[in-house]
């Protein structure tokens, strides 16, 4: 294949992660020059899935879907699409043994949300892994480059890692989502009467992700390390300011992490990695 071409979608990839992420692309300027575009082309299809499910509304989106699932599982069929952001993908999922099941997963969460509102527990479970778990999956493959006994030694803590970032994001936008989309993801809330003990728990079952995830990070490739360690850092450090706020605040605004934080945090990471103390 033209080697302009591949090298052009992995740099489309790499600018959506740009535009749509300042803080998964500082973490991706991290690794090792060789993982940065793999990862990016991962971030890349996995935002695109999300843009028609969260903000195509004049459109119907599930025509949409269904063809950027037809159209993906095409790409990874014949090796190239025309599609730069599943041609640089494809060519991931390819290099990388990616398992079809976690994609399949991914896009079954994007369906979820086209219809589903409210969650119960074994649903809200469903959506987590295909949303967010296998994503840290994926991201896995490339760590460990084809080494299954690394990858399966890491496995779960990379699945502890991606829920917690979800059901952070879940706070987060607990607003947003419930006024724009009308979706509740935490089973058994009512988002006009969210309660601080309701807020409590679920805190102490995203801390019960964060430590699980800990032990994975910290045997992590060194290729790889500093930057998960650093998207954890951030998302810790979001944890916490949830955490100490109180719930009609998170009902009412979308907590931050200031950039001035993140370039203080971006120092601190680089060195404890460098002195090996994480």
């Amino acid at each position: 294949m033209d080697q302009l071409y591949e090298q052009t979608c992995m740099e489309c990839s790499e600018l959506i992660t740009k535009r749509y992420s300042t803080s998964f692309s500082m973490g991706i300027r991290l690794f090792h020059k060789e993982l940065r575009k793999p990862i990016a082309s991962i971030y890349g299809f996995v935002r695109f899935a999300d843009e028609i499910v969260d903000t195509f509304h004049n459109q119907d989106k599930r025509r949409l879907l269904d063809e950027f699932k037809r159209d993906t599982y095409q790409a990874i069929d014949l090796g190239i699409s025309l599609n730069p952001v599943l041609q640089s993908f494809q060519q991931v999922v390819n290099t990388y043994s990616i398992d079809l099941e976690l994609i399949e997963a991914f896009l079954d969460s994007m369906y979820m949300d086209l219809e589903q509102v409210n969650y119960d527990e074994s649903k809200l479970d469903k959506y987590i892994y295909g949303s967010a778990e296998v994503v840290g999956l994926m991201c896995l493959r490339v760590f460990t480059k084809g080494d299954q006994v690394a990858y399966d030694q890491l496995k779960d803590s990379a699945r502890s890692l991606g829920s917690a970032f979800q059901k952070i994001n879940f706070l987060r936008d607990i607003k947003s989502d419930y006024a724009d989309r009308g979706r509740v993801y935490f089973p058994d809330i009512d988002f006009i009467r969210f309660t601080e003990d309701q807020k409590q728990s679920i805190e102490e079952d995203i801390k019960k992700d964060f430590d699980a995830a800990y032990k994975g990070i910290v045997q992590l490739p060194k290729s790889a390390r500093l930057g998960v360690y650093l998207a954890y850092r951030y998302y810790l450090k979001l944890f916490h300011k949830i955490s100490y706020s109180p719930v009609q605040k998170v009902k009412e605004e979308r907590i931050r992490v200031p950039n001035s934080l993140k370039m203080v945090l971006l120092a601190k990471s680089t060195l404890r990695n460098r002195f090996d103390i994480m």
